[in-house]
């Protein structure tokens, strides 16, 4: 081997030597580089308020009131046929119209023939589309589902009660009033509706229906007042107590119905002016609870006398004992 050689040869065992060497302290290096930036990359995420990112698929949420669904293979085939047949007599609905109104081509009958076909098939797709829909029972109205009134497999006809579902947001009273006042009650009037499972609470309400009849039976009209039920406190077919506001009169005269004297033409009543007994004619109105409303004849101020009043007559002399303040 000749000099050059030789220094050839050992500056490759060197090179080699170096990196065999060299390499675990280059890859260490890289891989303690690589941790500590991604480490240090993450703290700085974090800080920043950074998190991962996942990917999720998400439905929206709608409420849903489906009760029982009907066995409606059939009419889904029936469905599709009439579809095809409605595509189909379209497109050649599409056609003729086409040729005969652009070109001539054809006869007038084919060209209203396709055109009736087109329509009639249309019509016949919407049908069978409505009775599918109906396959589908759904509630009215949002409520709980308090009675399933079919099993599984049963046979149902049209008009059938298959379920119950009650709404207790606001809830119905239905009530009877005595003929005597059906002057006084109207569609809107107010009311005020207690139960006695309830220890007597008082709910607010109004007339919504006065019915237009009078039973010959109980000789009472029907009426309906619709509430709200906070809570769902109130439950169907609980009994009520209706009281309804007949008439409002503001600033009333009230008096007792004990202090008005019958006559002939009506009712009198007696007042104390100056210690002398006065009558006085009035026109009475609806009474409560043993008070009356006098719509005339009295005014605020006047002294009414309440005991000893069918004693006295016009101009006797008084002395008053006692003053109902």
């Amino acid at each position: 081997m000749t000099e050059l050689s030789r220094d050839i040869d050992e500056v490759r065992n060197m090179m080699r030597t170096w990196t065999l060497r060299g390499l675990p302290l280059v890859v260490g290096a890289l891989l303690a580089g690589c941790g500590g930036n991604a480490q240090a990359d993450g703290a700085s995420d974090r800080a920043e308020g950074f998190s991962r990112v996942i990917n999720v698929e998400v439905t929206e949420l709608r409420p849903e009131q489906a009760i029982l669904k009907i066995d409606d293979d059939v009419l889904q085939a029936q469905v599709a046929q009439a579809r095809a047949q409605a595509e189909l007599a379209q497109q050649t609905w599409e056609r003729r119209k086409t040729l005969w109104e652009d070109d001539r081509v054809g006869s007038e009958i084919a060209y209203l023939e396709a055109r009736f076909a087109a329509e009639q098939t249309a019509a016949n797709l919407e049908g069978l589309e409505a009775r599918l829909a109906r396959t589908t029972i759904r509630a009215p109205f949002d409520g709980v589902l308090d009675e399933r009134r079919v099993e599984i497999g049963s046979m149902v006809s049209p008009g059938q009660t298959v379920a119950r579902v009650v709404s207790l947001a606001r809830v119905k009273v239905a009530a009877g009033v005595p003929e005597r006042y059906a002057p006084d009650v109207r569609t809107g009037g107010r009311a005020t509706v207690y139960f006695d499972v309830l220890s007597g609470e008082a709910f607010p309400a109004t007339i919504a229906y006065v019915g237009a009849s009078v039973s010959p039976q109980n000789r009472t009209f029907p009426i309906e007042i619709g509430m709200s039920n906070p809570g769902s406190l109130v439950k169907p077919e609980m009994v009520a107590n209706v009281v309804v506001d007949r008439r409002s009169v503001d600033d009333a005269i009230v008096v007792p119905q004990d202090a008005l004297v019958r006559v002939e033409d009506g009712y009198v009543v007696f007042v104390d002016e100056d210690g002398v007994a006065r009558e006085r004619e009035v026109a009475v109105g609806p009474s409560q609870n043993n008070r009356v409303v006098v719509e005339s004849g009295l005014e605020a101020g006047d002294r009414l006398i309440v005991v000893g009043h069918r004693t006295v007559a016009e101009g006797d002399r008084l002395n008053v004992v006692g003053r109902d303040d």
